[in-house]
């Protein structure tokens, strides 16, 4: 039996495994508030869900095999209870189809004063992933926030909640999209106070060389790899993955379309270094179909509807002998730092949105010597600026 057969009678045999709100002027959603809690019992015993469209402006025009863009369009929100405020995020790239205005409709819809208190964090996730289908970011938004006030009640972080160890998060890798040779040379000086760098490449072999010999110039630090689709041809790819290697890569993110999972499976097979899946893993329900296909998932929040999944997908993962990287969209530090409770379980991370923008209103995880350093703030360790 060929091993694409093989794969797909595991992918057949594994399965599927397993508010009422107001738009109310900024001022007034934040108002007054650092870290986002008061005294227990001086609020509203009513989950209250609050939310407020911002726009995330880039140091840099951020391109990518396909688009560009100066700002990412992201819907900030809240979460209260009984005294105590918790925040999320919902940061929409193109790729995701959701747009503030969707996002904004999606949390109309939903009624969190149904449930009796936030702890009934299973019940009250179910019930906004069943309100309709996709809108991830859009769901992820409220999941963070749920998140974070149920960890300021408790008075931890979630990763002790958890039970991970903070002291086995990676270095997280710095961003390099692609450019002019000039403008890679300067993006490559600025990311020094960084270990691990992570260039964009996936339009065509002139450019997708130039990319990586210019950084080559500059320094000799570790280099992944995101080609975001762009490799149409896994002959191509493969020889350019060799290449790769020779030049000190040590990691390929999605190397081919998503949907190409047969070609995926040829390459991940061949490969000489890990072939780690990103836009073809967005949730729960997508890991045991890449099985064979790729050596390992990138999970991020904003794919996979926040956290409860996320820390599933971990798991599964896992179980299936399959590596982990912890990434992420253009964000702020709210959803960053909620993404780092995840990178003590992951070997790659990715985790530098809030380094590309010029307009972060939170102040949350910090990279120190390169490596994601978790805090002892409780929930998901941010405090709104």
């Amino acid at each position: 039996m060929d091993k694409i057969t093989t794969r797909r009678n595991f992918i057949k045999s594994a399965g599927l495994l397993t508010a009422a709100a107001a738009i109310i002027n900024p001022m007034e959603i934040f108002a007054q508030r650092r870290g986002g809690a008061t005294a227990a019992g001086t609020g509203s015993k009513k989950i209250e869900l609050k939310w407020i469209s911002f726009d995330a402006k880039m140091k840099h025009v951020f391109t990518v095999a396909g688009s560009s863009r100066t700002h990412t369009p992201i819907v900030l929100t809240e979460i209260s209870w009984d005294g105590y405020t918790g925040y999320g995020e919902a940061s929409m790239p193109p790729y995701l189809g959701e747009t503030q205005a969707s996002v904004i409709e999606f949390l109309k819809k939903l009624d969190l004063s149904r449930f009796r208190s936030p702890f009934e964090i299973q019940d009250i996730l179910t019930y906004v992933d069943s309100v309709a289908i996709n809108n991830t970011a859009a769901k992820a938004a409220v999941d963070i926030a749920l998140h974070d006030l149920v960890g300021k009640i408790l008075g931890q972080p979630w990763w002790k909640i958890w039970g991970f160890n903070p002291d086995t998060t990676p270095n997280t890798s710095f961003t390099i999209g692609l450019d002019k040779e000039d403008v890679v040379r300067q993006k490559t000086i600025e990311a020094a106070p960084y270990n691990v760098l992570k260039a964009k490449l996936g339009v065509n072999d002139s450019t997708d060389r130039m990319m990586i010999n210019t950084i080559r110039s500059v320094t000799d630090k570790i280099i992944y790899i995101d080609a975001n689709q762009g490799w149409r041809d896994k002959y191509y790819a493969l020889d350019m993955i060799h290449w790769l290697k020779e030049k000190g890569v040590t990691m390929i993110e999605q190397p081919m379309p998503k949907l190409w999972l047969d070609e995926s499976a040829w390459l991940t097979e061949r490969s000489p270094l890990p072939i780690i899946a990103d836009e073809a893993c967005q949730r729960l329900t997508d890991i045991p179909k890449l099985k064979g296909a790729c050596h390992g998932i990138n999970i991020k929040l904003m794919k996979c509807t926040g956290l409860r999944e996320a820390r599933e997908m971990v798991s599964l993962a896992k179980s299936l002998k399959m590596r982990l990287m912890i990434g992420c969209m253009t964000e702020t530090s709210c959803a960053i730092s909620a993404a780092s409770h995840i990178a003590p379980e992951t070997e790659w991370a990715d985790l530098d949105g809030n380094l590309l923008i010029s307009n972060d209103i939170f102040e949350g995880m910090k990279i120190v010597n390169g490596k994601i350093t978790l805090n002892e703030k409780p929930g998901i360790g941010v405090i709104k600026l």
